[in-house]
């Protein structure tokens, strides 16, 4: 099972793949996790991506889609993955379509989740008292702030990727605004079609 969950900032895209992960056993990958990692290890790439991360930016197609290259030939999506987060512009999904074609793999869905964009902020502002309630550390690019950036970054540069599945034919939408365990159904009912 290889699929792509889209969806702005905010939208479920993570907590949807953890449990698309326990459902089928295949490895979420997550580029704003492979990223913060690598900041976090301080490695090049980590390094190259603090800054950027940090002001709500985004990092380079090249960084992004080398991350993606090596992660998707370790044995452990062997069987499949779940991408969040990438691709994040059409450029990104047509180098995906091309890396997938060169590595002889299909994707089996293109899912997105379907928000109110209004909503997002409350949920952000709602992620970052829950995380601070449980003694946790707000991450950087979770502050209202920053999350505006990665709104306006989304609307700009990734809404148009759903348009670029569509076109091809793979795109599948659910509402993303339902309670988790709807959506959760919505989307394995896309996967069971």
């Amino acid at each position: 099972m290889r699929l792509i969950l889209l969806g702005p900032p905010g939208a479920g895209k993570g907590t949807q793949a953890a449990r698309l992960v326990e459902k089928y056993g295949i490895p979420q990958l997550s580029t704003g996790d492979m990223l913060r990692a690598a900041v976090k290890a301080g490695t090049p790439v980590g390094l190259k991506a603090k800054a950027v991360m940090e002001s709500g930016g985004l990092v380079s197609d090249e960084i992004v889609i080398g991350i993606i290259k090596d992660r998707i030939k370790e044995a452990d999506a062997a069987k499949g993955f779940i991408l969040d987060g990438f691709p994040r512009t059409v450029a990104q999904a047509e180098a995906l379509t091309a890396l997938l074609a060169a590595e002889k793999m299909n994707l089996d869905a293109v899912v997105e989740l379907k928000v109110d964009e209004k909503a997002l902020m409350a949920r952000i502002e709602n992620r970052a008292r829950e995380t601070v309630a449980a003694g946790g550390t707000v991450r950087a690019d979770d502050n209202p702030e920053s999350f505006k950036i990665r709104l306006d970054a989304y609307r700009e540069q990734t809404a148009p990727v759903s348009a670029y599945y569509a076109k091809i034919g793979e795109l599948k939408t659910v509402d993303g605004m339902a309670p988790i365990d709807a959506v959760t159904a919505a989307i394995n009912g896309v996967l069971a079609g």
